[in-house]
């Protein structure tokens, strides 16, 4: 009877689990200790994330601190002073005489012609405005030359056909410019012909973005514009 009683006593698990000082040691390390080795898990993992994230933000500021501000640009052009090519470049290079020339000979083109092509004009317009400085005297009297001389109302009856005789500095910034206009009819005969002066001021300013590069190479901005015919 006593033997039964030992068998049944050394069989309950929950006594043999506290009799066994492997289980009781194990028990108690778990308790004590594996929640702080669990916190110790969280912490190192957001502190490897931590480190990425701000590993990802010095690359970042590191890039755009490293990045041009602005963008220089340099313009190549024929024996004539004619844009053949342009393009960014880590330096560019100042506007010079020859240059300053070709880009008012041409603005000249563009705003005393007439073409029976309405997309080549369109585009001559947009130049000449490219060039002419916001909000100034230019400004004002070739918006009114336009509305006194629609160009595509023109182009109807005649096309004007510029060319530029000659293009001198008088000062540092401006030039006189003296050309011939030859007016014909829709059949290619000759209505007229006259010679025209101008007195140009303008004002230097380099493009800082494709846009600006595309329709204004050199930066060249006519501030006023006067001219007259030659009797």
């Amino acid at each position: 009877m006593h033997s039964a009683t030992a068998v049944s006593e050394s069989a309950d698990p929950s006594k043999s689990h506290l009799d066994n000082p492997y289980l009781s040691a194990r028990k108690e390390w778990d308790e004590r200790y594996g929640s702080l080795i669990k916190r110790a898990q969280h912490w190192r993992g957001a502190a490897v994330l931590a480190l990425l994230v701000a590993l990802a933000e010095a690359v970042v500021i590191l890039g755009v601190a490293t990045r041009p501000k602005t963008v220089p640009y340099v313009v190549a052009v024929d024996s004539l002073g004619r844009v053949v090519a342009s393009g960014a470049v880590e330096q560019s290079s100042p506007v010079d005489q020859r240059m300053k020339a070709s880009a008012l000979t041409r603005w000249i083109q563009d705003l005393r012609g007439v073409t029976s092509d309405g997309l080549a004009q369109r585009k001559a317009i947009d130049r000449v405005y490219a060039m002419v400085g916001s909000g100034t005297a230019a400004q004002t009297l070739i918006t009114e030359f336009y509305r006194a001389n629609q160009p595509f109302e023109r182009a109807n009856k005649e096309t004007v056909q510029v060319d530029v005789n000659t293009i001198l500095p008088t000062t540092e910034h401006t030039y006189e410019v003296d050309w011939t206009e030859t007016a014909r009819d829709p059949s290619g005969g000759v209505i007229s012909v006259g010679r025209w002066k101008a007195i140009l001021t303008v004002a230097i300013n380099p493009p800082t973005d494709e846009n600006a590069l595309q329709m204004n190479p050199f930066g060249i901005y006519v501030m006023n514009v006067n001219w007259s015919k030659v009797v």
